[in-house]
């Protein structure tokens, strides 16, 4: 089997839309590639693992080894200018893990684990830490950040900065420079 060179792309062609200036790194696997927009300025690096629908802004980071699961049925939004760090998990969909039927999508569906379906949302300016983990349902408020580690499992207040398990608001953020530097780029 040939090595990929660093250089090489994912077919793009194979996604819902795709904006200008976009680099996919061949070493992704987007399961549902018909169920993902993506925007302009967008970079996502190798070992990204995409399971879900996703609709990806403009000027967003999605770095090395991030997994958003959850299935067809779950969604991941990510808005303009925003940065997930590597080794970042996305739950997007998640069985419940109560007993009430099998965890394995191997098995019929008559006995299988409730599951719930849900939307990740990352709003404008927001910002994932390396190896975070953020739950089903839950929005990042624009402009806030989760530290690197954290366990995000209700929605965070804008420009607010979280950490811990669970994760906590710690400090709030700037915003004024993002804010007038996104206007002088036309947001």
């Amino acid at each position: 089997m040939a090595a990929i060179s660093d250089s090489a792309q994912y077919d793009k062609a194979q996604l819902k839309s795709c904006g200008e200036d976009v680099f996919i790194s061949a070493r992704v696997e987007i399961r549902r590639p018909h169920l993902v927009t993506v925007g302009s300025h967008v970079a996502i690096d190798s070992g990204v693992y995409l399971t879900t629908a996703a609709q990806i802004g403009d000027y967003v980071h999605l770095s090395p080894y991030i997994t958003s699961i959850g299935g067809a049925q779950s969604t991941l939004v990510v808005e303009d200018f925003v940065t997930i760090a590597a080794g970042s998990r996305l739950i997007c969909g998640s069985d419940r893990f109560m007993g009430d039927g099998f965890t394995s999508v191997t098995v019929p569906e008559e006995f299988r684990d409730t599951v719930d379906f849900g939307t990740i949302r990352c709003a404008r300016f927001a910002g994932v830490g390396t190896n975070a983990v953020i739950m089903p349902n839950v929005t990042l408020g624009e402009g806030s950040v989760v530290g690197a580690c954290s366990f995000v499992t209700e929605d965070t207040e804008p420009w607010t900065v979280y950490v811990g398990v669970p994760a906590r608001p710690v400090k709030a953020r700037p915003r004024e420079k993002m804010l007038e530097y996104a206007r002088r780029l036309g947001y």
